[in-house]
């Protein structure tokens, strides 16, 4: 039942929190009741969706009504090497005329076999909402009925958006991956080098920054979930030796089971930050030659790290004299909210505060660590106080996501964004001058002394006197002179128009005659 698979994927012993908790605390689970628009930052559907769809060979069709699948054409911007089907759009949509006649099965399996027949994915996963959760649609029986069918695997996700936050949909994506998925493709070409990435979404193609790195160490990415992924080599994951977790708060439950059903060792890493990629590099070898890989794996690593380290740090210095000292305000979470500031704290910027939203609390912990203060540290911020902060001077740049940008942009303060709508990748050695060199751009933009400096005219209008030098001749006479005639002569000097006619005066007189001056000239 979806009750018992949302407690089980509460019930996580890989998270210290949990574990720190009496029995009867941690059978209630940590879900936290929904609140009206709670899911406007994402329900468990969105969560699961957003877990999975990156799977790039296989078809992604959303069992419910048309307005749950959106638009999905780049709508995260994970970058794939491979087949586009899925970017595409697939559902049943349900109507109500479906929910009342119960046609929501049959209509389930006539979209599979369309698909399957039409498309020829290597699989489809099939996501549960609200609505057919609720009229009780039994998609697992469909589910099993077409893949025996077809011939090809079809996987239920039990994700409805009233289970509860993105993050548990995470977790269930992760489920339903080790209960059909992982393990049911044996390869034959495992190595000893072989590692899952668990948590990496390939974003603006950021993961594309570092598999050349460890292609130059031999090592072999059996397979990056989700991004970029491959269904086949996803089947195939457990053949793997070590396990890395990027985003900790989506897949560690999937990490601690494999490791659990498989013996497959995993640790959490980041590859945000020059220190960070080689901790994870490092880290990755050791684990690697203690389950087999050739001993010499960790030497040649130290070297890899030693060479990109100062390649890196030679293109960071111009930057360092302009940017050490910038304050900086992080409007993220999760694993953001701390390898982003060890990041840019390399360089000598300082952070006012980060959002620890949802973090975990090895994130959390990590923050306070970096920080000190714990201040500086914040689960969410009003935009209201938001503005306050930016508009009071507290930070030089602000970094997050597109829902606050326009924030950041009337408080008249730099903003750039680090979320999953991001252009530019900004993972390992070359991804952190790239962050670096784009946070340059916007703070050293032109732009913001302009909309900072106070507005060339006053309350009434009226171009302020030291604005009027802007505007007049050389003349001497006319630079004291504040009327609109002396101080716009110079505008109109070359044109064709002679604005000392006469009856060009007094065309223009008749269109400010409701004014309190004459603005066209002296009478």
């Amino acid at each position: 039942m979806l009750k018992d698979k949302i407690k089980a994927a509460f019930d996580e012993p890989a998270c210290p929190t949990n574990r720190a908790k009496a029995a009867g605390e941690r059978a209630k689970g940590c879900s936290k009741p929904l609140t009206p628009g709670a899911a406007a930052g994402g329900c468990a559907y969105d969560g699961a969706k957003i877990s999975l769809q990156p799977i790039t060979d296989a078809a992604h069709l959303v069992h419910g009504p048309l307005a749950c699948e959106g638009n999905s054409w780049d709508n995260r911007g994970s970058g794939s090497s491979g087949s586009d089907i899925w970017r595409r759009s697939f559902t049943t949509d349900l109507t109500e005329l479906d929910i009342v006649t119960g046609t929501g099965e049959k209509k389930l399996y006539k979209a599979i076999r369309e698909i399957s027949t039409r498309f020829k994915p290597a699989a489809v996963f099939v996501y549960s909402t609200c609505v057919t959760a609720l009229i009780g649609d039994d998609i697992d029986a469909v589910c099993k009925h077409a893949s025996a069918k077809y011939g090809l695997p079809v996987i239920p996700v039990h994700s409805p958006g009233f289970a509860g936050s993105k993050n548990l949909g995470n977790k269930l994506a992760g489920n339903a991956l080790l209960d059909h998925v992982i393990g049911t493709h044996q390869p034959d070409d495992v190595s000893p080098t072989d590692v899952v990435i668990l948590g990496e979404f390939n974003l603006a193609g950021e993961f594309w920054m570092v598999k050349p790195l460890l292609d130059k160490l031999g090592i072999r990415v059996r397979t990056c979930v989700p991004g970029d992924a491959r269904y086949l080599d996803v089947a195939a994951a457990h053949t793997a030796n070590v396990t890395m977790v990027v985003c900790s708060t989506a897949l560690i439950g999937l990490a601690r089971r494999m490791e659990e059903r498989w013996g497959i060792p995993y640790f959490e890493g980041s590859f945000y930050g020059i220190t960070d990629t080689s901790e994870s590099l490092r880290r990755l070898a050791r684990l690697l030659v203690e389950r087999g890989a050739p001993a010499d794996l960790v030497e040649r690593t130290e070297a890899l790290i030693a060479a990109e380290e100062a390649r890196a740090w030679a293109r960071l210095e111009p930057y360092r004299a302009r940017l050490a000292g910038k304050r900086v305000l992080l409007n993220t979470g999760g694993v953001k909210s701390w390898s982003i500031v060890a990041a840019l704290m390399e360089l000598g910027m300082e952070f006012v505060g980060t959002s620890v939203k949802k973090s975990t609390v090895e994130d959390k912990m990590r923050v306070q660590i970096l920080l000190r203060e714990e201040a500086h540290a914040f689960e969410g911020m009003a935009p209201r106080d938001l503005y306050a902060q930016l508009k009071g001077g507290d930070a030089d740049i602000m970094l997050s996501g597109g829902r606050t940008q326009f924030i950041a942009l009337k408080a008249r303060v730099p903003w750039l964004d680090i979320n999953q709508e991001r252009i530019h990748p900004y993972a390992g050695y070359d991804g952190t001058v790239e962050l670096v060199r784009q946070i340059d751009i916007s703070i050293s933009n032109p732009v913001w002394d302009e909309v900072r400096a106070p507005a060339p005219w006053d309350t009434e209008g009226r171009l302020t006197d030291r604005h009027v030098s802007h505007f007049t001749m050389d003349d001497d006479a006319d630079a004291a002179d504040p009327t609109f005639a002396a101080r716009h002569r110079r505008k109109f000097a070359n044109s064709r128009v002679d604005n000392t006619d006469p009856e060009y005066l007094a065309h223009h007189r008749k269109k400010f005659a409701g004014h309190a001056a004459d603005d066209i000239g002296d009478d």
